[in-house]
């Protein structure tokens, strides 16, 4: 049995190698669980999350620090630049790859992060997308730069309604992703979209523990946590980053917390006005993250509190029975 729903007959075969996940809202203690895990069953930590694959804002995006990386392997953190696009698949390859080398290495494969698209794009697998030469790309966005988002948004519902009616008019991003598949291949998104996922990778199953602590103690946790963060130095990251010359559309501009501190440092709103809204935004993630996880999740384990000593017997247990036997 895995603990995600799936689409398609995913059923591991006999002798198939366990990859932990460990999923939860942010400042559920995910992170935290996983070094636990790493260290107790000889694991390799394996980021899920579409933020902290960035090297900038490490703490507004509430990376693993430097030190806890140091104490076991730790993949997928930090490995590309802000202005680099990572989808779902090209994180998809490179995970898989770590998994095969930790389980290689006899290791425990331990995947963690919120961003549930990526857990979906593993365990299900993605419908097949055409290669898209690097000239259409660049053609695409210039262009979705040149004429704003609301022009192309329109544009793509003219060729794809499906595809436009899911992305909002604003959304840079996703539109040219829209435009660039359909000009390389003469095929909408959405009919790509359609074809149906190939499944988890072949070999592999997922006993999943779900973190859901109480939506109060979550709170409180995510406002202790964003005051330790600007206390650690949290604006002057943001202001580096800034700095930098992404591009408009770069996805770590989109990090939780990041536009909010970011008018604080462009001088247009009081310190107290932007944590307050850096907070609200996180929290209404955190919700997102949490309704998510109840509709798309059958969960081996549940704990219905924040990652603590408390829990770690009953995690522990669940673990040796499910994930280190075939």
């Amino acid at each position: 049995m895995t603990g995600l729903i799936m689409a398609v007959d995913t059923t591991p075969p006999r002798g198939s190698a366990s990859v932990l996940t460990i999923l939860g809202p942010t400042a559920s203690g995910k992170s935290s669980l996983a070094l636990d895990v790493a260290q107790a069953f000889n694991g390799t930590i394996i980021n899920a999350d579409s933020m902290q694959i960035y090297r900038d804002l490490r703490l507004v995006t509430a990376r693993p620090s430097a030190e806890e990386e140091a104490q076991c392997p730790h993949r997928l953190y930090g490995i590309l630049d802000g202005a680099d696009v990572c989808d779902a698949q090209r994180w998809r390859d490179r995970a898989e790859a770590a998994i095969r080398e930790a389980l290689d290495a006899g290791r425990l494969p331990i995947l963690t992060g919120g961003t549930g698209f990526y857990i979906k794009a593993m365990v299900e697998g993605l419908s097949p997308m055409p290669d898209i030469p690097d000239p259409v790309r660049r053609a695409v966005r210039a262009r979705v730069a040149d004429e704003g988002a609301d022009v192309m948004h329109r544009h793509l519902g003219e060729i794809d309604p499906k595809a436009a009616a899911r992305i909002a008019p604003a959304d840079r991003q996703r539109i040219a992703r829209a435009l660039e598949v359909f000009e390389a291949s003469g095929k909408p998104l959405s009919a790509w979209q359609a074809e149906p996922p190939p499944g988890p990778p072949p070999g592999l199953r997922f006993p999943t523990i779900v973190l859901a602590p109480p939506r109060a103690a979550l709170v409180a946790r995510i406002e202790r946590r964003f005051e330790a963060m600007i206390d650690a130095g949290a604006l002057a990251e943001v202001e580096a980053m800034m700095q930098a010359g992404l591009p408009p559309d770069a996805p770590i501009l989109k990090a939780v917390g990041a536009p909010e501190l970011a008018q604080l440092v462009q001088g247009n709103w009081s310190q107290a006005d932007a944590i307050e809204a850096a907070v609200i935004a996180t929290r209404q993630y955190a919700k997102r993250q949490t309704t998510w996880l109840r509709r798309q999740i059958i969960p081996d384990l549940v704990i219905n509190a924040q990652h603590s000593q408390k829990t770690i017997d009953e995690i522990f247990a669940f673990i040796r029975v499910n994930a280190l036997t075939p």
